[in-house]
């Protein structure tokens, strides 16, 4: 007999601010990234806003939220969400 192992596969996750709900069963989620500066080494902030696919719209505006990775949902949408933090 050969058992079988079960593997589960580790998605990028993601942590960030609901910006936008209006759209049916998507969430436009903006995520901060600290970055230095190559030549004056300062630090500063970028933002990066990613369509995110929230079939039970428990997403709103000003939540925060962890999502991931997921297959092609639509044109936009490579992001489930996972569930609100706060």
């Amino acid at each position: 007999m050969t058992s079988k192992k079960e593997t589960t596969i580790q998605h990028r996750q993601f942590e960030g601010v609901v910006v936008g709900d209006s759209a049916e069963k998507t969430i436009s989620v903006r995520v901060g990234k600290t970055k230095i500066h190559p030549k004056y080494r300062k630090q500063y902030l970028t933002y990066r806003k990613y369509s995110v696919h929230d079939e039970k719209s428990i997403g709103k505006v000003g939540d925060k939220v962890i999502f991931e990775e997921c297959r092609p949902i639509s044109k936009t949408k490579r992001w489930r969400i996972v569930k609100v933090v706060q």
